[in-house]
């Protein structure tokens, strides 16, 4: 696999259960055209020419017109497409530098993307620091706890946090974690845990990522982390080497792992899944489901697929970590919508899968929307009485 693709499947990201991005009312920007140049060339030049199309237009428009560069830019180009997460890093990272107040550059980073743009945002501000502390880490993100902000943008703050951690401690998985230790409560923690174990995987696996390089010039990097990212011979490694309170986290990331060891194995990756202890079992089966949405190019019936090859008491969770990662790279439902509805009409899947599948959809519904009316309206999409009652269930509507 390469690690174009390693990446990919890393950046569905995110912690299930808290995780997908908000939507804010934003017009859509006028289509660019990309440099010829641009679209030639060894991928080392068409990166570099991208990005400079990415940062001129960050110096005019500011944060809100280098994504929604990025944003035309990745309907037209696949080369855009394919690699904008690292790109959204890149202009979150330049932005803080021009833009350090968290609330509009969040809101200006918008939702696409991952959210790349927010953690690049979050990298930055914790790489410009000497030093940190328990109350600084804990109220980086407190201008995000107010009401008029849903759970799921206040979640890519602290998860970002855990990426910016994990660049201060030089890639150091132990030390960073304990730095997430600091904050306040449980789900602070664990939405920490997550940006830590997945800044662990893509810098030990993508170089060229502009978190990477940012790492590398950093005055904390003197020295490279002596803690070893992956173990070629324990594709469960480095769960397998964690204290159980942070199992969870890992293993919503840990098939990035094995997927990288293995090179693209769905099926081999399930079987490992199957190996894990029992109560981790979910978290990496919904892992999987978030990464195969990558090598099935978001498209709802391979998704569905490819979950398939996991065995049939642990699926179910394959195609509930694959709902959210639908719901969270474009922050619209259409295709975990669509995705359900195959599984359940066309794939005959069991009654406990459709449900777990539409119970995700309403929990990423519930993160991303704060009231309650779109919440039913988004749920009521799903149209059999079972689907939208499963739907409604997880967006928490009585």
């Amino acid at each position: 696999m390469n690690r174009s693709k390693a990446l990919a499947i890393a950046v569905g990201v995110l912690i299930i259960g808290a995780l997908v991005v908000v939507r804010y009312a934003q017009s859509k920007p006028p289509a660019i055209e990309a440099a010829a140049a641009c679209r030639s060339g060894s991928a080392a030049v068409r990166q570099t020419c991208y990005s400079r199309v990415f940062s001129d237009r960050l110096a005019t428009q500011g944060i809100a017109g280098a994504v929604a560069a990025l944003d035309a830019l990745s309907a037209s180009e696949d080369y855009v497409a394919e690699h904008a997460h690292e790109f959204a890093h890149g202009i979150g990272i330049e932005g803080y530098k021009l833009y350090p107040d968290i609330v509009p550059a969040f809101i200006a980073c918008g939702d696409g993307s991952a959210s790349g743009c927010r953690h690049g945002f979050m990298q930055a501000y914790l790489e410009s620091r000497d030093q940190i502390s328990g109350p600084e880490l804990q109220a980086l993100c407190r201008p995000l706890e107010k009401a008029e902000f849903s759970r799921a943008l206040l979640f890519q703050c602290i998860h970002g946090m855990g990426h910016g951690l994990t660049m201060f401690r030089d890639h150091n998985l132990p030390a960073a974690l304990t730095d997430c230790d600091l904050l306040a409560t449980d789900w602070d923690q664990t939405s920490c845990y997550g940006g830590v174990f997945m800044e662990v995987f893509v810098n030990a696996t993508s170089p060229h990522h502009p978190a990477t390089e940012l790492a590398s010039h950093s005055h904390h990097h003197m020295a490279a982390s002596a803690f070893p990212a992956i173990d070629p011979k324990d594709p469960l490694y480095p769960c397998s080497i964690v204290a159980h309170r942070y199992l969870y986290s890992c293993y919503q990331i840990q098939t990035s792992v094995i997927l990288h060891l293995n090179h693209g194995d769905i099926g081999g990756t399930a079987r490992v899944c199957d190996r894990a202890p029992a109560d981790m079992r979910a978290s990496c089966y919904e892992s999987l489901g978030r990464d195969v949405t990558a090598y099935a190019s978001r498209d709802p019936r391979k998704t569905a697929e490819l979950c398939q090859k996991g065995t049939v008491p642990n699926r179910s969770s394959c195609y509930a970590g694959a709902a959210k990662s639908l719901v969270n790279w474009t922050a619209t439902t259409d295709g975990a919508l669509d995705m359900c509805r195959i599984l359940t009409t066309d794939m005959h899947a069991s009654v406990d899968e459709g449900n777990s599948c539409y119970q995700a959809l309403g929990e990423a519904i519930s993160t991303m929307m704060v009231q309650t009316t779109d919440r039913e309206e988004q749920c009521l999409r799903a149209q059999a009485p079972q689907a939208v009652a499963a739907c409604r269930q997880g967006a928490g509507l009585r």
